[in-house]
Order: C-alpha cells, then structure tokens, then sequence
C-alpha cells in the first residue's frame, strides 16, 4: 500500500455537466472548491440530472475566478453566469433534501440550459455550503455539510477497480461496450497503486496533507451507463456491478468521503488508507 498515489482530480462545477479535471484542488469541509456549487431544477424545483436528461454529459462549465461559470456545449454560443447576490433564494428539492438556493440573475442562462434541454429549467447556485445542507444524518457526524453533490463531499475510485470491473465487463455479454473509463463513474478523486475492490474495506484514508473518513459505499445509477461523450447509454456497467457478489446485494463502485481536515489535495501525492 505504499505505493498508493493520487492519480487524478476531478470537478463538476455544475452538477450532472460534464467532469472538469484538475492538477490539485482545495479540499473545503463540504468538499472539493468550486465542485457542484451550481445545479438545473424543473420548474416544480427539483434537481436535473443525467438520469433523465443524458444530453448534459455534452454541456460543460468553466470555472471562473469568484466562482462564476462559462457554460458551453457542442452547436451553442457559450454563456457566463456569475455567482448572483445572496438575497433571494428559491426552495429546491435533491433527492430527498430540501435546500435553500440562489438563482442565477441573467435570464439569458436560464434560456440557454432551457434551449439545451428543450424543457424549462433554471441554473440555481449554493450560496452558504457550511449551513445549507447537511450530511445525510444516517452516515455523518454533527455540523457535517455538503455541496450539491448527491450526498457526500467526495467521491473516491481506484484504477485496480474499474480494471478489475473492465475484466467482468470483457467475460460478459456486454464486452462490446468496454472497457469503460473512469469519467463513467464521475469521481473526485482517482487512487493508482492499490489492488482491485481494496477501497471497500477503508475506513479513513489520508491524501497528502488532508484526512478522509469513508462514509459509505457509493450505490451507482443508470448515470453510468451514460457515455460522457456521445449521451448514449448502454448495459454497462450495471450487468457486471450486478453479477459481483456482496453482501447487501447493492451495486457499489468507490467510496463516499467526508474530509477531517482541509487543505490542499495535488496528483501524485501520497495516499495512506487504513
């Protein structure tokens, strides 16, 4: 375990958009700067994802010093939302929780994400993450808070795993749709050096100079069998997590971190699991 690296970074600006990879990020108590600070709701208020709308793995979001967002996707005229002044907030509703948002100010962005999607929507932006919303209360400990991310500040693979799902995948009656890459799985942060699965029985893991404690398991979705280039989904890797026996039977790749500390997190800093 020695040997245990941090092999990538990635972001999400704005959720369900596609990833934005980084050299080193700071990790924030709710989670990675400028990650998922940014989201669509319909218009009853509830969140948008690729779940029922894959086209957005085609949209992407530059981050902006002050963390406004260029918004850009294939056949559009890009369009900038700045962070618009906390004094009004909307009431919008993610997975379950209820949370207290800002929407972006210029009408022009919520056109462009409705033109995007052919269905009206709104961008809406965190404003206050240390209060707005906390960790789901069955896993967290007290004051713990999280972005717009689906329940935890970060999401951890490994390059063992998804080469050992790939390996499934190729034995299976799927293999024509691998070996998938990693962005399928749209993580924070991706550790090399490890074996295959080991991530499943971590308890804490230290990166660099920032400590983790693992959550939970992350339950994966129909969002993985989303090619984040083309929208086009398939039946991996869902038939092979299925045919990996565990002992809840849930369908499971990577770990749902919650930071101990902050700092700095970079590629190639150590990482040291326990």
């Amino acid at each position: 375990m020695g040997n245990a690296r941090l092999h990538s970074v990635h972001i999400h600006p704005v959720k369900a958009f596609r990833s934005l990879t980084l050299r080193e990020v700071v990790v924030e108590p709710w989670g990675p700067a400028g990650d998922r600070r940014w989201m669509l709701i319909d218009d009853g208020g509830r969140v948008v994802t690729q779940r029922r709308h894959p086209r957005l793995a085609l949209a992407a979001a530059e981050l902006l010093p002050g963390g406004g967002v260029v918004l850009s996707a294939p056949g559009t005229v890009p369009v900038t939302a700045a962070v618009p002044a906390p004094d009004r907030t909307v009431p919008v509703s993610l997975f379950g929780d209820e949370v207290e948002a800002v929407p972006a100010e210029d009408k022009a962005v919520h056109a462009w994400c409705s033109a995007l999607l052919g269905v009206p929507v709104r961008l809406v932006h965190l404003d206050d993450p240390a209060t707005r919303r906390p960790v789901d209360p069955g896993f967290a400990l007290p004051g713990e808070t999280v972005s717009f991310a689906d329940g935890y500040p970060l999401l951890l693979t490994t390059t063992a795993s998804l080469a050992g799902l790939n390996s499934l995948i190729a034995e299976g009656p799927h293999r024509a749709e691998g070996p998938l890459p990693m962005d399928r799985f749209r993580p924070n942060v991706v550790i090399e050096g490890t074996g295959p699965w080991e991530e499943d029985g971590w308890t804490h893991v230290t990166i660099g100079e920032v400590r983790f404690r693992v959550a939970k398991p992350s339950g994966r979705c129909v969002v993985t069998t989303t090619d984040q280039h083309t929208a086009r989904r398939g039946k991996e890797p869902l038939h092979s997590l299925a045919a990996r026996p565990r002992p809840d039977g849930k369908l499971v790749f990577g770990q749902n971190l919650v930071p101990l500390t902050s700092g700095t997190i970079r590629t190639g800093d150590p990482v040291e699991p326990r």
